[in-house]
């Protein structure tokens, strides 16, 4: 029996820029099997979700260009479950405005936050992680946030130092650091009691609430005056009226950094959060000449350490290209090195400039 008191918040709003072509402001990459899994990375996530509460439980909170994407990869949700920002606004105000929509309906709910456009492999081990988050936020006022232990001194992501504290689910988090360089993150690597942040959380209706009133109180203030009008059909016309007077902050920033009760629960799952091109090659298998092919047939000459999609199955035939990016979608072809992935939201824009919004 599903516990009707766990809830998500399912954040579905950004662009997903660096891996343009293939997600762009129309359609963005959580709306898009990366993978080739045949399946969205939406759709993933909410199936995950959908395990650990009743599925009406889960709501998604993303732009509202972005409505009709959401219903029609998850017709189950009804209308209701679909939270619609007029602008994007980063990840505090988002997650303040899903809480108290929640805690309107439920004043003993859980809530578990979740991106939907990373990648989690075994189900199970995250079932047991989010279970024994909701236990201990059940029972104490505690913000927990999950980590990955790091396999290699990765500069793209968050880092959380923790104190190690023996047979502890839960383990106090002493310190968040924003990608770091490269030798900083080997240091984190050696010490041993730093993880990655992956973004996602737990914790009560209640806590969190009273943590943006003690961190955030004019944001807390601005949202906590549409109260009468969550969940009703006056809801929209409220947040069209006031979502752009928020401040554009991340959770981390507004909350995380600021809180004394925030512990870390190490992740049993493997994860990525699929941040570039780059990352798929982490996911996918290679051939025998390290290219990486999704979507796509491929036959090489002296072709290696390449990542390939295509649409509809493409024969793809490459001669003497070495860790190159070959993507494509209906308008656009990148042809791009490896070694420049961050560059490509840079791309996107002068691309956009060049020859238009339809290409972004």
């Amino acid at each position: 029996m599903k516990n009707t008191n766990h809830y998500a918040i399912l954040m579905a709003g950004g662009i997903g820029s660096r891996f343009w072509p293939i997600s762009t402001s129309k359609y963005p990459k959580q709306f898009q099997d990366i993978l080739g899994a045949g399946s969205t990375l939406i759709q993933t996530t909410f199936h995950r979700l959908a395990k650990l509460m009743p599925k009406e439980n889960i709501i998604i909170l993303t732009h509202k260009e972005y409505k009709a994407a959401v219903k029609e990869q998850l017709p189950q949700v009804k209308d209701e479950q679909i939270v619609l920002e007029p602008e994007m606004r980063n990840t505090a105000p988002s997650i303040l405005l899903g809480a108290l929509k929640i805690k309107k309906k439920n004043k003993d709910a859980l809530i578990l936050v979740a991106p939907s456009d990373h990648w989690i492999q075994g189900d199970i081990e995250f079932q047991e992680n989010i279970e024994a988050a909701f236990k201990i936020v059940s029972e104490e006022d505690k913000l927990i946030t999950l980590g990955i232990k790091p396999t290699f001194p990765n500069t793209g992501y968050g880092y959380i130092k923790y104190k190690d504290e023996e047979g502890e689910d839960a383990k106090p988090v002493l310190k968040f650091t924003e990608k770091p360089s490269f030798k900083k993150a080997e240091t984190f690597l050696k010490e041993g009691n730093y993880v990655w942040n992956a973004g996602i959380f737990i914790w009560s209706a209640n806590f969190i609430l009273d943590s943006f009133k003690k961190h955030q109180p004019e944001t807390y203030r601005l949202f906590e005056a549409g109260n009468d009008v969550y969940n009703t059909d006056k809801e929209q016309e409220f947040l069209d009226e006031n979502y752009h007077k928020t401040q554009n902050v991340s959770i981390d920033y507004a909350i995380m950094e600021k809180s004394d009760s925030v512990f870390v629960i190490l992740a049993k799952f493997k994860w990525n959060d699929l941040g570039t091109w780059k990352s798929i090659e982490d996911e996918l298998p290679q051939d025998e000449h390290n290219n990486t092919i999704v979507n796509g047939r491929l036959l090489p000459f002296d072709a290696t350490g390449n990542i390939i999609k295509t649409q509809n199955n493409k024969v793809v035939v490459l001669e003497g290209l070495k860790d190159f990016v070959v993507v494509e979608n209906d308008d656009v072809l990148l042809v791009f090195p490896k070694e420049k992935i961050q560059e490509i939201k840079g791309l996107r824009e002068k691309a956009i400039e060049k020859f238009g919004d339809d290409l972004g």
